[in-house]
């Protein structure tokens, strides 16, 4: 008989989460632990890999490692039982019968073993129910002294990190400081006592924020990013080569399943139009080299697409009704008062196009050091899905690859997408005369529904304008 963490005191499911983006399954990319491993609670147990991102899923409990439900490599819908942990080793108790371990975890049926109604997976374990969770008395067990007020203690703390309210005054539970596993697994990793922290989340929740504030005032080094995983290909199914050898067969999933559908939901939904312009950037190509030895940029890396995105925001400033969305179902066009502007990454899982939240508020400085994070973040494949949503323009710098421009695809719900070609050294009329100067071409795909050919034009010819005459970044702004 399959049981769930409902209907066992001993033997608890942990289920497939969803990361709070409303993604229906996920791929299994690696266990970090195997049947007879101890576990505690905050610790990472295995990696995933969602439509958006790869993530790495904590226990929210301590105990033994009883099975895993499910091989790397497999994709498992959000819900499904993965893996079973005794959380009472050595108990002889045998109304508490392991779950079986030969195939997943089946639905429970029944109005006893139903999941109360109201409640949503989140992600790690479930997020608050419209009434208080219960839980069905064990059937055959005798009490036993001391064991009613261990049990609900444990209820007490596992609430707690689902983000219910303690279901009862337990002294462990209230004593214990709020957080949820994975700003513990980072406190413990910078060797930080929650207990001394001053929450400042919601409800009194120590958040990720207010670990590394801590860290910060009492001078601990940060302990070192854990290395880079290796890229999904590698945990993946085994392609499969036809006979003959003449012909791979590739599993479509994961990023690349999910980019596939967005492009074709984005041509077949969006009319796209697209605009080229060639422009002289050799005064830009200047001022990246000055800004370099710019004491006001020590630290942060400064390249051309740092100024180009910049250029694309004054370009937003100036014309804000190309930053917008078009809404079909109130047959709307809703222009966005901020930018978050998305940067395509190409990196070992596909092509990811995380955002910089508020980039038109950001400095010179602090948009180098966002640019810097955010492509060093998804190169690594720590991109999370949060990062990727809400983006409303994108630049993709196409030129990386020596290719001189593209017509790029819009990011489904934005309004334009910047391509930037490769910067050479070409011939160019300068002042009367030929000379070698530094050129790119840049394209501009817009969505014709919302942005007409005078506004594109406008924005494309102002992005050209800024990057002949970067002092336009000071007079324009």
């Amino acid at each position: 008989m399959t049981m769930t963490a409902d209907t066992s005191a001993r033997y608890r499911e942990f289920k497939m989460p969803d990361v709070g983006e409303g993604l229906t399954e996920a791929e299994i990319l690696k266990w970090y632990v195997q049947p007879g491993d101890t576990v505690v609670d905050g610790q990472v147990v295995c990696e995933v890999e969602t439509a958006k991102a790869a993530v790495e899923l904590p226990i929210p409990y301590d105990g033994v490692v009883h099975a895993l439900r499910f091989d790397e490599g497999t994709t498992v819908d959000v819900g499904a039982s993965i893996i079973t942990v005794d959380v009472a080793p050595g108990s002889d108790d045998g109304a508490a019968a392991a779950p079986a371990a030969a195939a997943p975890a089946e639905p429970a049926t029944g109005a006893e073993d139903a999941e109360p109604k109201g409640r949503q997976p989140v992600l790690v374990g479930y997020g608050v129910s419209e009434s208080s969770t219960k839980r069905r008395p064990r059937r055959g067990a005798a009490a036993v002294p001391g064991q009613g007020a261990a049990a609900s203690a444990g209820a007490a703390i596992q609430a707690e990190m689902n983000g219910h309210a303690a279901p009862a005054p337990v002294a462990e539970a209230l004593t214990r400081p709020l957080a949820k596993p994975p700003v513990r697994k980072l406190a413990k990793d910078l060797g930080v006592d929650l207990a001394t922290i001053t929450p400042t989340g919601p409800d009194g929740i120590i958040t990720r924020e207010d670990v590394h504030a801590a860290t910060a005032a009492t001078g601990v080094p940060e302990a070192p990013e854990a290395p880079a995983s290796a890229p999904a290909a590698a945990t993946a199914a085994t392609p499969a080569v036809v006979a003959g050898g003449r012909e791979t067969r590739i599993p479509v999933k994961g990023v690349r399943k999910a980019t596939a559908a967005a492009m074709v939901g984005s041509v077949f939904t969006a009319p796209h139009v697209t605009e080229f312009v060639t422009v002289d950037v050799t005064r830009t190509m200047k001022l990246v080299e000055e800004l370099k030895s710019d004491k006001d940029m020590a630290g942060v890396r400064v390249n051309p697409l740092l100024l180009i995105a910049k250029a694309l925001l004054v370009a937003i400033k100036r014309h804000p009704e190309v930053n917008a969305t078009w809404d079909e179902a109130a047959q709307e066009i809703v222009v966005k008062h901020y930018v978050n502007l998305g940067i395509a990454a190409a990196t070992p899982r596909g092509l990811l196009v995380p955002n910089i939240k508020d980039a038109h508020d950001r400095t010179l400085p602090q948009l180098a050091q966002s640019l810097g994070e955010l492509v060093s973040t998804a190169r690594e494949g720590k991109t999370t899905p949060a990062a990727m949503q809400g983006g409303t323009v994108t630049i993709t710098n196409v030129g990386v690859f020596g290719v001189d421009t593209g017509t790029p695809i819009l990011n489904p719900g934005e309004s334009a997408i910047l391509a930037v070609g490769a910067i050479k050294l070409q011939p160019w009329v300068h002042k009367g005369k030929v000379k070698p100067r530094q050129v790119t071409t840049l394209a501009l795909s817009f969505d014709h529904r919302l942005v007409d050919g005078e506004l594109g034009s406008k924005v494309l010819a102002d992005v050209a304008a800024v990057l002949e005459q970067p002092k336009r970044l000071i007079t324009w702004a």
